[in-house]
């Protein structure tokens, strides 16, 4: 089998940071978006946890609460410190990638249905700035989990705590949303 080989961390006699992506509404996160970050958080040498507005859906928690419940959970779940989280709600999301010397997208992909609609949004955001994307699949004990199906399961007053980290399953009844 033939190997690329590795890419140089070196050009111009400096070294190039690998810096990713990963984006999403998070709303709420749940340990399917952890796992993804954790590994991700592996790959890249500094690791942007986006939280982003998506105008095609209705938010459930304000971006602000998002943010910080991240936080959290990425803090209690251990996980590396080249995570950092921010927002962006203005804009496209290959200029927050532009701003922070991104050149890599990070997207958990769960289906074919996930494939059939990140597809075109990755090419498009190569053809607009060069910044590539990269699939990575669920744990298959989370492939099954959502943000919608958590909201749909809270809204209901069903237990979300196998699907979140603690603090979201702790906000959430709290709020009983």
């Amino acid at each position: 089998m033939h190997r690329a080989a590795p890419v140089s961390l070196w050009q111009y006699g400096v070294i190039m940071r690998r810096i990713a992506v990963v984006p999403g509404s998070f709303d709420p996160v749940t340990l399917g978006h952890l796992d993804v970050i954790d590994r991700a958080a592996g790959l890249f040498d500094e690791l942007h946890v986006l939280v982003v507005h998506n105008p095609d859906k209705s938010a459930l928690l304000p971006i602000s609460k998002r943010v910080s419940l991240l936080e959290q959970a990425i803090k209690e779940a251990g996980l590396p410190t080249n995570i950092v989280v921010a927002s962006w709600s203005m804009g496209l999301l290959v200029d927050y990638c532009m701003d922070v010397g991104a050149s890599v997208l990070v997207k958990g992909i769960r289906s074919q249905v996930d494939v059939a609609y990140e597809t075109p949004m990755a090419i498009v955001n190569r053809n607009l700035a060069a910044v590539e994307t990269v699939f990575l699949l669920p744990d298959p004990a989370n492939a099954h989990v959502s943000s919608s199906l958590v909201r749909q399961v809270a809204s209901l007053g069903g237990d979300v705590s196998p699907y979140v980290p603690r603090a979201v399953a702790q906000y959430l009844e709290r709020s009983r949303v």
